[in-house]
């Protein structure tokens, strides 16, 4: 399964939280590399886990991460 739209989930949320790329990766115990490639549409198909953890620490289900049309609402949290 190609996932399409989860750079730009990733994007939205994390910039609504006012975090940086680091700032997820302390979060998520994701790799600030892997991250950057998932924002830039270089890594289209992360692994479940890596998922699972951006999901947790964005404060999110994954199928909400996973979504084509993701909103930030995680403002505020």
């Amino acid at each position: 399964m190609l996932l399409m739209g989860i750079g730009e989930n990733v994007i939205k949320l994390r910039e609504a939280k006012n975090w940086s790329q680091q700032d997820l990766e302390e979060a998520s115990k994701v790799p600030q590399s892997s991250i950057s490639r998932i924002e830039k549409g270089l890594l289209r198909n992360p692994g479940v886990e890596t998922v699972r953890k951006l999901a947790t620490a964005l404060n999110v289900s994954v199928a909400e991460l996973l979504e084509e049309e993701t909103s930030a609402k995680a403002v505020g949290e």
